[in-house]
């Protein structure tokens, strides 16, 4: 255990000193009259030989996303829970801000922004459309049937071929996150057409999240049940060109933390799927459906989904289950421990709903493992409580087969089994707790639910680190200290209790161990530091629960009270 703290304390803080020193994050790039952005030329190569979707391509300018905005006729998107709207240019969703969510904490801090149209530094959008013989380009001019869009009433985009052929776009929305396209095709001439419906999402740039162990970002999907995310992450479709895979069933898009922008093809249809990068720093994901044929006087339709918002756990599952969207889910970066995080989480939202604040929640699911590991732990502090008591026996033997450390070893086992004592006790609630700590960690740092949460005085959100610290007189200082040395409240706090938990346990005759005992605590102030708030709330009250427990067995097994000094009476015979 040793040993695991003490590579886990320079995995944590080495990493960020060798990172920073070697791997420095690459500079944001200023907007610049040169830079790329995703464009209607269609450059990238189809998945489907003789069809092409439309692909990212470079433009030689970047102007002002309100310039942009203006420049181009627009339908309104108006929804509780989504802002923006919809260039009638491509018939593009390229304008989306989240009303619900902010930025930052400050009261004036803007609402979080999804997507941008092409054109300006963060572009970033969604399209839908046909390949084939007289289907819209790319960038067709489309006609609106209303100027809104809004829950309760849908818009239909049309455009007209020189052939008369009509190409419908029917645009619905939920009161949420959700986009339904229904794609017509009306066939008014006089010969058969046949066309594929396709759509994608374009990107410039990464953003500011990087991918990480811990954490995905970038293109991810579901295809044909499986979960593509590190085979098709961005360094992947750099270096190793375009990725196809054909699925029935299933979804793909590009992915943030918190933030989902996925489109879900026709769940019956068998369709070809492709993650794909460009020289500009450019991503697109994208979808090629089967052709449809439409005879004349006829009408064909397919209907996609476009999802783009916040990945809330309960919505995508709502998603997942009534629209049969497999393993929607999975869009959160749960990690390989999904089946302890997800419980955690439903727990915890749970807890939630009962007390109103994710800080008592955190409490109450601490208490909640505490309760349940109750009979395991009590072993443990009894255990410990008895190691105490056999303590002087422990010296008296290493004092006696000091010389002899096979000798020593067989009488301190002989003597563990005569006085029932088991020293490897503690280890079973440790290795129990690890997998809930790690739930709880991922939790944190993954669901939506958890960002910005209060809990109380000057805990503002539990999913970030505490900012409260000593150093910079808990903010009269305008002075950020160094990342290795932000320690803030709660760390401190977690470092006392474990040193005040260190004090209760038995001392350790090793010198070599007392010494790594006695710095422990520190370290793990100093390695809990960047962790969530909402971590630390939980690893100090287990902390505090365990003191209490381990408190009341040592008075129930009292040492024994040290035996007075021998006296040496000298007598003499008369």
């Amino acid at each position: 255990m040793i040993l695991a703290v003490i590579l886990s304390a320079l995995v944590l803080l080495g990493w960020s000193f060798v990172s920073e020193k070697y791997f420095p994050a690459p500079k944001p790039v200023k907007p610049a009259a040169t830079v790329a952005a995703p464009a209607a030329t269609a450059t990238a190569p189809a998945s489907v030989a003789g069809a092409a979707v439309p692909g990212v391509a470079a433009v030689t300018t970047v102007a002002d996303r309100g310039k942009v905005l203006a420049a181009t006729p627009r339908v309104i998107i108006d929804t509780p829970r989504l802002q923006g709207s919809i260039n009638l240019k491509g018939a593009r969703i390229d304008d989306l801000v989240l009303p619900t969510y902010r930025v930052t904490l400050a009261k004036d801090s803007p609402p979080v922004r999804l997507l941008s149209p092409s054109g300006t530094a963060d572009a970033y959008f969604s399209q839908f459309g046909w390949t084939g013989a007289g289907a819209p380009p790319a960038d067709a001019q489309w006609t609106a049937s209303a100027p809104r869009l809004t829950p309760a009433a849908p818009v239909t985009l049309s455009w007209t071929a020189p052939n008369g052929v009509v190409f419908e776009q029917v645009i619905s929305i939920d009161k949420d996150f959700l986009f339904t396209v229904r794609q017509r095709v009306r066939n008014t001439s006089a010969a058969a057409l046949t066309v594929q419906p396709w759509g994608l999402v374009s990107r410039l740039g990464e953003g500011a999240e990087k991918n990480a162990y811990n954490l995905h970002v970038g293109p991810i999907g579901v295809i044909d049940g499986t979960l593509r995310d590190g085979d098709v992450n961005y360094d992947v479709l750099r270096d190793k060109g375009p990725q196809r895979f054909a699925t029935t069933g299933g979804w793909l898009g590009i992915t943030e933390k918190y933030w989902l922008a996925a489109l879900i093809p026709d769940q019956s249809a068998r369709v070809e799927t492709r993650f794909a990068a460009a020289p500009g720093n450019l991503y697109q994901t994208d979808y090629l459906a089967p052709a449809i044929a439409v005879a004349p006087g006829t009408m064909r339709e397919t209907t996609a989904r476009f999802f783009a918002g916040a990945k809330e756990v309960a919505l995508l599952d709502r998603y997942r289950d009534t629209l049969g969207i497999p393993h929607f889910d999975l869009a959160i970066s749960w990690g390989w421990f999904i089946a302890i995080a997800q419980p955690i989480f439903y727990l915890l939202d749970w807890l939630f709903r009962l007390t109103g604040n994710f800080g008592l929640a955190i409490i109450g699911l601490t208490l909640l493992v505490r309760a349940a590991l109750f009979p395991i732990a009590n072993k443990q502090f009894e255990s410990m409580a008895k190691m105490r008591i056999v303590a002087p026996k422990m010296k008296a033997l290493q004092e006696k087969y000091k010389d002899d450390k096979l000798r020593l070893q067989q009488e301190t086992m002989a003597l563990y089994k005569t006085e029932k004592v088991n020293p490897v006790a503690g280890c079973l609630p440790l290795l129990v707790q690890i997998p809930v700590f790690y739930a709880l960690y991922k939790t944190l740092l993954v669901s939506i639910e958890m960002r910005h949460q209060p809990f109380v005085l000057w805990i503002k959100d539990l999913s970030a680190p505490d900012h409260l610290l000593p150093l910079n007189l808990f903010g009269l200082i305008d002075w950020q200290p160094p990342a290795l040395l932000a320690v803030g409240v709660l760390p401190i706090i977690v470092g006392f209790t474990v040193w005040l938990q260190q004090k209760l346990n038995p001392t350790q005759m090793d010198p070599v161990q007392r010494q790594v005992f006695a710095v422990m605590p520190w370290v793990l102030m100093f390695v809990m530091a960047p962790f969530a708030a909402g971590l630390q709330v939980y690893w100090a009250v287990n902390n505090t629960v365990s003191i209490a427990q381990q408190w009341w067995m040592l008075k129930k097994y009292p040492a024994p009270a040290t035996p007075p000094e021998p006296i040496t009476v000298k007598a003499t015979r008369k």
